[in-house]
């Protein structure tokens, strides 16, 4: 725009030198907000993207996902999904190190579980991380074996690099887009 003003001037009264200084540093101020603008858009952008704002609200709530759970002397509640062609089903209890600590047998169309924490042994387990799965067998052979599900806290959510993370309060990170159910906490 100031090209087209100094092309096209008249000569016998040109534009003082002071002005077009003016002029110059207006440009450049509204060239400099116009590039925050943008900044600040791209950022707000990036936030609610993220989905941090979305999953702020469940900080504190209880999310169903299928991930180890800490056992800390408390039962925990399981959510079951055996095959439908079961006719036998068995929750395997594994520790942070994949040893098998206990194995139950559940009854057909149940869908929820709890494991008092007890071992094969008829002792109780020691507090720590343990994973559930769901062995589906059908005349005696097994057809499937599946991970069991179970609410835990969300401490914390946290962008990745391409989703949203969810911190529990066992320290485990889950995948938002991971997560079966939501329900507020006792």
């Amino acid at each position: 725009m100031l090209t087209v003003q100094m092309q096209n001037q008249d000569p016998l009264n040109p534009v003082d030198s002071s002005e077009y200084a003016v002029q110059l540093a207006t440009f450049s101020s509204v060239e400099q907000q116009v590039l925050t603008n943008d900044l600040l858009q791209a950022m707000t952008s990036q936030i609610s993207t993220s989905g941090l704002a979305q999953y702020a609200n469940w900080i504190g709530m209880e999310v169903l996902v299928e991930a180890p759970v800490y056992y800390d002397g408390d039962p925990v509640q399981l959510s079951l999904s055996p095959d439908n062609l079961a006719d036998d089903i068995w929750i395997s209890v594994k520790n942070a190190d994949g040893l098998e600590v206990d194995r139950r047998q559940a009854a057909l169309g149940q869908s929820d579980f709890t494991w008092s924490g007890a071992n094969i042994q008829n002792g109780t387990a020691s507090q720590g991380l343990y994973s559930f799965s769901v062995e589906s067998y059908a005349a005696g052979d097994l057809i499937e074996t599946s991970p069991a599900m179970a609410y835990q806290r969300v401490t914390e959510a946290r962008s990745g690099q391409s989703d949203t993370m969810l911190v529990l309060t066992n320290g485990q990170e889950v995948s938002s887009t991971s997560v079966f159910a939501l329900r507020a906490a006792d």
